[in-house]
């Protein structure tokens, strides 16, 4: 591929240019070298950051199609500065069985060849049923990158024990959806005040919690490791708190969404804040902040949720759960760096170093020799979120209508560009 410069650029903002040799990061420096043949690249002004990682998608292929596939939730990715996304099992059929995972990475390469890269989560269960553990060492060796029963969580403590022990004797990891369904019930929003306002039936926190504490308890006495996914409560970053004090081998995640909103969302009835975990009390949301500045919570992964728009017309109480995240995550986040609640530098590690140490993926520290897996954010940048500007098929999130600012200009993996906005 040779020599790229990208000059006019910031990296932890010092201005200078990057320089790309052979799909690797070669140096940053304020001296643009003197290479004869290098191609040159404007970044105006833009700053650097590593292509981020988004451990929790889905991408509705197949079986799905009509809410999203996977030539337009990579678009969407590469849009919103992913160069990895997990994607979760819940498609038709379940991706359970090395045919699924197969095709799934098929038509990655059919569509996106040279990124962003789809790495299939496999179904921990079959058919995500909770009663027999799929074949686990036949998805790995089709290429699953974790395993997971996503949102129809393994009530079975005795078959889950198995399920990790499985797991880890394939050094895989399992992703948990942390939700005690008997409690939960048919519950559709956070169960509280407003709950009660509206009519709907709740499902409380202790919910999720109460299956955190089961993980980590497993976790403690197998000395396994389990990832918590979309964690949404303070009483669960208490548990998992007093998990990592005690070095026991839990991680977690959360998503932007419980970062910025509260159930105050849901008022008049708004579907598209609908999800599940659903969105919990402000005092919850000050907890996410503070888990994810300190360390408690991992990851912030999006839970890209796409639906067809006439699924989210429907009443509350039957429309579907779920928020499209990928084109709006890094923006929103960005807000989040604004208000002095993140550094860029934890922004980085909770969407990049962080999802590629934990699940085994290639990460771009910008030091000589990493991948030349980056993106090019312009800070200023504002625009509108609207159907036309969203290049996920699912436009279901209560950031429409809204101006956000912030936005990925460029997007490199490998040293080659695959989204451009310039």
């Amino acid at each position: 591929m040779g020599l790229m410069m990208i000059r006019n650029v910031f990296l932890n903002h010092k201005p200078g240019v990057l320089v790309v040799e052979d799909g690797k990061v070669s140096n940053f420096g304020r001296q643009e070298p003197e290479e004869a043949g290098a191609m040159v690249y404007d970044g105006r002004g833009c700053h650097l950051l590593p292509s981020l990682i988004d451990v929790h998608v889905h991408l509705r292929e197949p079986g799905f199609e009509y809410k999203e596939n996977i030539k337009t939730g990579l678009e969407a990715a590469a849009g919103g500065g992913f160069g990895r996304v997990l994607a979760m099992a819940n498609t038709s059929p379940v991706n359970d069985n090395a045919s699924v995972t197969r095709f799934m990475l098929s038509r990655n390469r059919e569509s996106h060849p040279h990124g962003p890269f789809v790495h299939p989560v496999g179904a921990l269960t079959r058919n995500l049923e909770g009663r027999e553990l799929s074949d686990l060492s036949e998805l790995k060796d089709a290429g699953c990158q974790a395993f997971s029963n996503d949102g129809m969580p393994v009530q079975d403590n005795e078959l889950f024990r198995r399920a990790m022990e499985y797991a880890s004797d394939l050094d895989m990891l399992v992703i948990d959806h942390c939700e005690d369904t008997y409690l939960a019930g048919d519950g559709v929003m956070n169960e509280g005040r407003i709950s009660g306002y509206l009519g709907l039936k709740g499902i409380p926190s202790t919910a999720e919690s109460l299956q955190v504490a089961r993980d980590i308890l497993l976790a403690a006495y197998l000395d396994i490791p389990v990832h918590l996914a979309h964690i949404s409560c303070r009483q669960s970053l208490e548990l998992i708190a007093w998990a990592k004090g005690k070095s026991i081998p839990v991680t977690a995640e959360t998503c932007p969404h419980y970062l910025l909103w509260d159930e105050e969302m849901v008022q008049d009835y708004n579907t598209l804040a609908k999800v599940n975990p659903p969105l919990r009390t402000g005092d919850d949301v000050l907890a996410m902040r503070q888990a994810v500045r300190e360390g408690v919570v991992d990851i912030i992964a999006t839970d890209h949720a796409p639906h067809a728009g006439f699924e989210k017309d429907e009443p509350f109480a039957r429309a579907p759960n779920g928020i499209s995240g990928l084109d709006t995550a890094l923006s929103l986040c960005l807000e989040l760096v604004r208000d002095n609640t993140l550094g860029l530098k934890d922004l980085v590690r909770l969407m990049s170093s962080s999802p590629g140490r934990i699940f085994g993926l290639p990460v771009n520290s910008f030091q000589k020799g990493d991948p030349a897996d980056f993106i090019l954010v312009d800070m200023d940048h504002e625009w509108q979120v609207n159907p036309e500007s969203m290049l996920s098929r699912g436009k279901n999130t209560p950031c429409q209508g809204r101006r956000l600012r912030g936005r990925v200009m460029a997007h490199f993996i490998g040293g080659k560009e695959i989204f451009s906005r310039f």
